[in-house]
C-alpha cells in the first residue's frame, strides 16, 4: 500500500439545524465536517448493520457498479471519494488509488482493503497539487452531494481519466428520499424506526437532483453511456450513470 498526503442545476441545501451539530462546509473545513459525518455515521455500520431496506438499496447500486466497471484484470481504478473502501474492495484484480478528505473515512478503508494493490491519497481532488490521472475507470459514488462544487469535481474526474477510459458516477435521487422518509415517519413504522430514518445523514446533503437535473449537470463534462437505478427503474432511490468523457 502507497500513502500520500494531502451551478445551476441542482438544488443547493444549506438548511443544517443546531440538531445536527455541523456546520455547514462553506463556513468550515471540508476534512473537519467530513470527519464528524464519517464518525457519527460510521461507513462499516452503514453497510452491514443498517436497515434491511438500507441494505437492498445499496447491495444493488454496488451491482450496478461491479457491472459499469466491468473489471478487467490489471485495471487502474480510482475512487473519488473512497470513503471506508466497500466499493474498491469488490476489485481484487486492478491497481487502486483511493481519495477521500477524511481520514476517519481513509483508516476505515486501509483496514477493508488489506492485501490489495492500493494507493492512498488524502485531500480535495480537485485541489490536489499532483492530480493522479491515466485510470481506466474513476468511481465517484454517493460523494457529489457532499461537495461545495460537484461541478468542478466531474470536470476533475474527465482530467484522471486515460484515453477510452470512463467514470461510474452515482447520486442519490434526494426528492424522492425524503418524500418516503415524510411517508415513513408518518406511519406507524416512524414510530419503531425513529432516528434510524436519519441513518447515512441523507438530510445533511448540499445538494439535491432530479434524474432529469442531473443529466443536465453530466452533460457539461460527458456522454451518458448507460443509465441504471437501485434498487430498480420503479423505485429510482439511487441514481447510477457509465459515462464516456467530452474531450
Amino acid at each position: 500500500m502507497v500513502e500520500h498526503g494531502e451551478d445551476g442545476y441542482d438544488q443547493p441545501r444549506s438548511n443544517m439545524s443546531n440538531t445536527d451539530c455541523m456546520v455547514e462546509p462553506a463556513r468550515q473545513d471540508v476534512e473537519a465536517v467530513n470527519d464528524e459525518l464519517a464518525r457519527r455515521h460510521p461507513i462499516d455500520d452503514y453497510y452491514d448493520r443498517s436497515i434491511f431496506p438500507i441494505r437492498w438499496i445499496e447491495k444493488r447500486r454496488l451491482a450496478i457498479i461491479r457491472s459499469f466497471v466491468d473489471e478487467r484484470d490489471g485495471m487502474r481504478i480510482a475512487e473519488v471519494g473512497s470513503g471506508g473502501g466497500h466499493v474498491l474492495r469488490m476489485f481484487r484484480s486492478s491497481k487502486l488509488t483511493a481519495i477521500d478528505v477524511s481520514n476517519v473515512f481513509l483508516d476505515t478503508a486501509r483496514k477493508n482493503l488489506r492485501g490489495y494493490d492500493v494507493e492512498f491519497i488524502k485531500g480535495e481532488v480537485d485541489k490536489l497539487p499532483v492530480l493522479p490521472t491515466g485510470f481506466d475507470r474513476v468511481i465517484c459514488t454517493e460523494v457529489l452531494e457532499h461537495t461545495l462544487d460537484p461541478q468542478a469535481i466531474l470536470a476533475t474526474i474527465v482530467r484522471m481519466l486515460a484515453p477510452g477510459g470512463r467514470a461510474v458516477i452515482t447520486v442519490p435521487h434526494d426528492p424522492l428520499i425524503m418524500k418516503l422518509k415524510t411517508m415513513v415517519r408518518r406511519s406507524p413504522a416512524g414510530w419503531v424506526l425513529r432516528e434510524k430514518i436519519n441513518w447515512g445523514g441523507d438530510h445533511l446533503h448540499l445538494h439535491q437532483w432530479t434524474p432529469s437535473s442531473f443529466r443536465q449537470l453530466l452533460s457539461r463534462n460527458y456522454h451518458v453511456l448507460e443509465a441504471a437505478a437501485a434498487p430498480s427503474a420503479v423505485l429510482p432511490i439511487r441514481l447510477c450513470y457509465l459515462c464516456a468523457p467530452k474531450r
